[in-house]
Formats: structure tokens, C-alpha cells, sequence
């Protein structure tokens, strides 16, 4: 099954905070969405890692996903390294996405970085045919396939964007996907420590990222990315 976009996110819930909206409208489109999650997220304050899993499925639902994998990569441990590269690469090969969504650049949990840099390479090491990958779940040999573009999402720190999208239609979606991870976020009924972000406080936090990405571009709601690319386009009249 060929995807538009796959998404690589390093923890799950990465990739409905942040990129959440993009998924909700491309899919609304008629575009195919997936999602692979490098690790479980074991390192979290709360929760664990099976219910993460079980949260990530939910979320996928909510957001009308096609596909979804988790690596089982160490949280906080993994690397940007020949096994991760290799373990990622059979999945680009396998879905042969256009355009792929990878975690920010820089932010304030190192293992964002690491993501980053992994998607990267990995993407490029895709393309080349030298390497050799059997598919992941049916096991046959598989061809060269480099995404035609990769871009990072924004996480907790604010970078500016090299593009930003339109999710005034589709932030409550995204708002709905993010709340599928009960175990992380607000829940004042919950008996779980406290965490960086399971505040009613963070929660607002983001929908005024969200605003502020939105205003930049004239529209109520955006999300941002950033791309290590330069970013072309065949008319001025395709922007925004």
C-alpha cells in the first residue's frame, strides 16, 4: 500500500501535537496517512508503554490513518546509527511515501533531535540501491525509494517556519487525536504524577501555537515546519 505522507515520530503523541492538523486535512483530501513511531514512550512520567500503544491506535482512528508501526527503538537511548537507519529504511521502501513528516530539528527533549537527524539519513540511504531491505512484514526484497520531500515538524520550541499549513478546518480533530492519549495529558480525575505536559495549562498552550502559527499566514489555525531543503515551486501562485 502506497502513502502520501509518512510520519516518523521518535514518542507516540508526537505526531498528533504536532502535526496532527496537516494529517486531519490531507486525509480529508483523499490523501493516505502513516504514521511510525520509533519508541514506546517507556521513559514517561505516566503511564506505560502498553497503554501507549493502545492510546496510538485510538488517536490513528480519530484521524482516519491507514497505517501505523512502532520500531520498539530504546526510549531516550536510541541513535542515529546503521542498525535504527536500517530498521526504519524498509518502511520508507515499503509505503514509498512523497513526502515525509519527521520531528523537530532542535527542541527540548533530546531525543527530537535524534529523530530528526535518523530521518534524514535514513531517507537518503533509502534511495540508494546498493542497500539492501526485505519488506517488514511479508519479507520480500525490496526497491530504491527516496521521498520526494521531508519536512520537520515544530515542537515545544518555537522555530520559525519555512511553510506553514492551514488546519482552521481540522484543529479540533487534532485536539480530539492528542486527547486519545488519556494517560499524558489533562485529566483531573487522574492519580498519576504530574508531567511536563499534563497540565490544563499546556493544553492551551498549544492551541496558541497553533493560533499564532494560524495568524501569521491569515488564517485562525497553522502548524509550521521547517525544511533542511530548499523549498521550490513552479508559480508564485501556488503560495499563499
Amino acid at each position: 500500500m502506497k502513502l502520501d505522507i509518512l510520519v516518523l515520530a521518535a514518542h507516540p503523541d508526537d505526531a498528533e501535537m504536532s502535526c496532527g492538523g496537516t494529517m486531519a486535512a490531507e486525509i480529508a483530501n483523499g490523501r493516505k496517512v502513516g504514521i511510525v513511531d520509533f519508541t514506546k514512550g517507556e521513559l514517561g512520567t505516566r503511564g506505560t508503554p502498553e497503554t501507549r500503544l493502545r492510546e496510538a491506535d485510538e488517536a490513528g482512528r480519530v484521524l482516519g490513518i491507514s497505517a501505523r508501526h512502532n520500531l520498539g527503538f530504546r526510549d531516550g537511548f536510541f541513535r542515529n546509527d546503521e542498525e535504527h537507519q536500517l530498521a526504519l529504511i524498509p518502511y520508507l521502501r515499503r509505503y514509498q511515501p512523497e513526502l515525509v513528516l519527521a520531528n523537530a530539528i532542535e527542541d527540548r527533549h533530546p531525543d527530537h533531535g535524534k529523530a530528526a537527524a535518523l530521518a534524514v539519513d535514513a531517507c537518503f540511504l533509502s534511495g540508494l540501491r546498493q542497500v539492501k531491505t526485505t519488506d517488514p512484514v511479508d519479507g520480500t526484497p525490496q526497491e530504491a525509494w527516496r521521498p520526494r520531500q521531508l519536512f520537520h515538524y515544530i515542537q515545544d520550541r518555537y522555530l520559525k517556519p519555512d511553510v506553514t499549513v492551514d488546519i482552521t478546518a481540522n484543529w479540533q480533530t487534532k485536539l480530539a487525536s492528542i486527547q486519545a492519549y488519556r494517560s499524558q495529558f489533562f485529566d483531573p480525575a487522574s492519580t498519576e504524577p504530574a508531567s511536563y505536559i499534563s497540565s490544563k495549562e499546556f493544553i492551551e498552550f498549544l492551541k496558541a501555537r497553533w493560533q499564532e502559527y494560524g495568524h501569521a499566514i491569515g488564517v485562525e489555525f497553522g502548524e509550521g515546519f521547517t525544511s533542511y531543503r530548499q523549498i521550490g515551486t513552479g508559480s508564485l501562485f501556488n503560495l499563499r
